[in-house]
């Protein structure tokens, strides 16, 4: 998000800042000592910057593809063998992953970067810090991003390994899923007191008070996954600390899309805790990139857009996923691209000139080579023409219109690269929201007098000019957030706690219910003997 990052000192100070790549077990060097560095306020800002620039990395790349792609929320088919990618789209797709699957080694080295670098950033503010509230502050700025990562980890790896000493570099055992559950929640809470209780640009990209509080509410509302017990009653109580703080409301139906555009930022009203992105701070050993519209937006549509690049345009939704959307009046339907398209004036039709065969490769006519004009039509379906085993739909124009495109990150023509400046966020108002009313409607106590229905409709009021509704069960709970949350990354983790994971869709019919839970990669394996795979793999 434009100039936020050089606020939070992302820039600075990653210059011989190692990790181990795949291990947290394994020791991060730096040329930064206590006794050098950092002296002052500034110093101390800029040194806990790695931070997050370690979280930024991977965010819109391995946590998105892992949690999105093996769910019917998207597919990324091959396409005459572009983006078979030695199988890694595919084995999501079909939930026949391995622990040498690169999105799942890449998620697990991503998560364990934060978790290392925020124990050396911890140990060494510890160490150089004067007493006093900023530094509690910032310590538990590092913690609660810490607390984060562990809860990335243990939601998709179960039982890991816990290590928050910097300098202690033997390798740890996993630790039991309830146990990680429980440090986390000790952590979030210790560092709730002496958070920022303040929004806006002065906390953006830094976790304040109600960021802890909603991603408590987002474990409390899944504990019975990761424990066996329920806690529907902390749920809403965490939702509660959320909601009372005042802080955030929903955003109307005027500025729904905008707040996914490339000028958001901290003046969204919904935004608890983001992830700032700018295309001009990207850092040499860090991913940091987020590349929605180069896999969303279709090759021919680049005018419409004004892209100063072609994008590839190779993921597109599932007609399972986009089913939740039928509504015709409510403003979340305009983040997809369908059928005919136009230019942007709307009435002006984007057209592609090919040949016959270019068109579809499998025009038999004596004229393949005859020109070919025609109005780009997406379509629903997905269909493996080419080679089914290969997870491939063919190289020609009916294949690369193939599947509905999600533009919720619209596409930005600002950047001269791929990487745009669209902020994505982690944790929202509208999610509190939901969570609060599928937590009652599990068992939980209404509180604040809002029931389910009403919490729904306080979202609903402003996405759509259609009725409120008059009843709300669970599966309207999980179709309203499949319709206010797409592409956000949450889809794999409300899929498994509505017993929706092990279902049949697209061409995936794998229903093994060890899935919910990620192999312990390869190659972490082997820098860390110690851990044993999960069950299953």
């Amino acid at each position: 998000m434009k100039k936020i990052l050089n606020y939070l000192g992302l820039p600075i100070l990653v210059v011989g800042l190692l990790w181990s790549c795949e291990n947290i077990d394994v020791p991060i060097t730096t040329q930064l000592t206590p006794d050098v560095f950092p002296q002052n306020s500034t110093q101390f800002i800029q040194a806990a910057g790695p931070v997050y620039t370690a979280f930024r990395g991977e965010f819109s790349f391995a946590w998105w593809f892992t949690q999105t792609l093996s769910t019917d929320e998207a597919i990324m088919p091959a396409r005459g063998g572009n983006w078979y990618d030695n199988q890694n789209y595919r084995m999501l797709h079909y939930h026949d992953w391995t622990p040498d699957n690169g999105w799942v080694s890449g998620l697990w080295d991503w998560s364990s970067k934060v978790i290392g670098t925020s124990n050396q950033a911890i140990s060494i503010l510890d160490q150089t810090m004067p007493v006093g509230a900023e530094k509690s502050t910032m310590i538990s700025e590092l913690k609660t991003m810490r607390a984060i990562s562990y809860f990335i980890l243990m939601d998709n790896y179960g039982s890991v390994p816990l290590d928050t000493v910097y300098g202690d570099f033997t390798s740890h055992a996993k630790s039991d899923r309830k146990e990680v559950f429980n440090f986390i929640e000790r952590e979030l809470k210790k560092a709730i007191p002496n958070l920022n209780p303040a929004s806006g640009i002065t906390t953006y990209g830094r976790p304040n008070k109600q960021t802890a509080n909603a991603l408590l509410a987002k474990m409390y509302l899944n504990a019975e996954q990761y424990t066996g017990t329920q806690r529907y009653n902390d749920c809403v109580a965490a939702c509660d600390e959320v909601i009372g703080s005042g802080l955030y409301a929903v955003e109307p139906r005027s500025s729904y899309l905008q707040m996914f555009y490339p000028n958001n930022g901290p003046q969204m009203k919904e935004f608890i805790f983001a992830v700032p992105y700018d295309p001009s701070a990207v850092t040499v050993g860090y991913n940091g990139q987020m590349y929605h519209a180069r896999y969303d937006v279709p090759r021919s549509l680049r005018a419409r857009f004004g892209l100063p690049y072609t994008p590839s345009a190779p993921r597109s939704t599932l007609p399972e996923f986009y089913a939740n959307f039928n509504d015709s009046n409510d403003i979340r339907n305009g983040q997809w691209l369908t059928g005919l398209q136009f230019l942007k004036d709307g009435i002006t039709p984007v057209t592609v000139t090919t040949t016959k065969k270019g068109y579809d490769q499998f025009y038999t006519g004596t004229d393949g080579g005859a020109a070919y004009t025609y109005q780009v039509n997406l379509t629903p379906d997905i269909v493996l023409r080419q080679n089914p085993a290969l997870f491939d739909c063919g190289n020609d124009e009916i294949a690369w219109n193939m599947g509905y495109r999600n533009i919720k990150f619209y596409p930005d023509a600002t950047s001269t690269s791929r990487n745009q400046n669209n902020d994505v966020p982690f944790l929202r108002y509208s999610d509190v929201l939901l969570m609060k009313a599928e937590a009652i409607l599990r068992g939980g106590n209404a509180t604040l007098g809002q029931t389910p229905l009403l919490l729904v409709n306080m979202i609903r009021s402003n996405r759509s000019t259609s009725a409120a509704w008059t009843a709300v069960t669970l599966d309207d709970i999980y179709k309203e957030r499949c319709r206010e949350l797409a592409h956000e990354g949450w889809h794999r983790n409300d899929m498994i706690r509505f017993g929706k994971y092990e279902g049949k869709w697209g061409f995936k019919t794998n229903g093994n219910t060890y899935r919910r839970v990620f192999p312990i990669p390869t190659n972490a394996r082997v820098l860390n003997p110690a851990l044993i795979q999960n069950e299953g793999y």
